[in-house]
């Protein structure tokens, strides 16, 4: 056996990951943490059954990004550039790593139309059958490691977006006061915030809203995500 090792190259998605993920760590940035309940969430499937729980949470941060328009930018090194369209990326173990393909123009996707784009992307990306659309002009990242038991974390920045989301998994907690003590379904959902597009205070009322719109009762499944905002209270 030889104790040199083995030269393993980085080549295609790999390679291009790593060096996006040394751009991402020279951001300055900063993380806030939310807990949950995803009681309503869950119910997703009771409203279009075609949905999950991602579609839930995608739908509440399109929601969320037409209140804080802020958010939906790209970072440049003197300039901030906002987007009208609001293209979530889903981050996806393929078989050549990472990726990141996009639900583009979400904000104007009913649930079921959410679930189809999503369903897609997601399927297209595990069988290495992604087009360059698909992963271009992205304006925020989700990243779930709910489904593999990993209760919370810290996201990298999918530079240059300004903000990405970590989500943990749902785990039933005892909450709620004296008077009003239960059991919960509760997810930790953690912002990573680039500092030079977002302050401290933006990115609490951000992740707040997203809180707020997946702690709200689902609306009917045929209602964009422009329409869901007006009920739970535009800024």
């Amino acid at each position: 056996m030889s104790d040199e090792g083995v030269v393993v190259p980085l080549t295609g998605i790999a390679r291009t990951a790593a060096k996006h993920m040394a751009r991402a760590w020279q951001a300055p940035v900063f993380h806030v943490t939310v807990e949950v309940d995803m009681t309503e969430a869950m119910k997703v499937k009771s409203v279009e059954p075609t949905a999950t729980v991602t579609d839930a949470i995608v739908a509440a941060a399109a929601t969320a990004l037409i209140e804080f328009p802020e958010v939906n930018v790209h970072v440049g090194e003197d300039e901030l550039v906002r987007f009208d369209a609001i293209n979530i990326g889903i981050a996806v173990a393929s078989p050549k790593g990472l990726v990141v393909p996009n639900v583009h123009d979400a904000a104007n996707k009913s649930l079921a139309e959410l679930a189809t784009a999503r369903a897609d992307i997601v399927s297209r990306a595990r069988d290495g059958a992604l087009a360059r659309p698909d992963i271009s002009n992205g304006t925020f990242t989700i990243s779930n490691l709910g489904m593999m038991g990993i209760t919370r974390f810290d996201a990298i920045l999918n530079v240059p977006q300004a903000a990405i989301l970590a989500v943990g998994a749902t785990i039933d907690r005892f909450v709620g006061g004296a008077d009003n003590a239960h059991w919960a379904p509760i997810a930790e959902l953690t912002l990573t915030c680039d500092h030079r597009a977002l302050d401290g205070a933006t990115g609490a009322k951000f992740i707040g809203a997203v809180k707020a719109a997946l702690e709200s009762p689902l609306p009917s499944s045929d209602l964009t995500a422009t329409q869901r905002a007006s009920l739970v209270g535009a800024r």
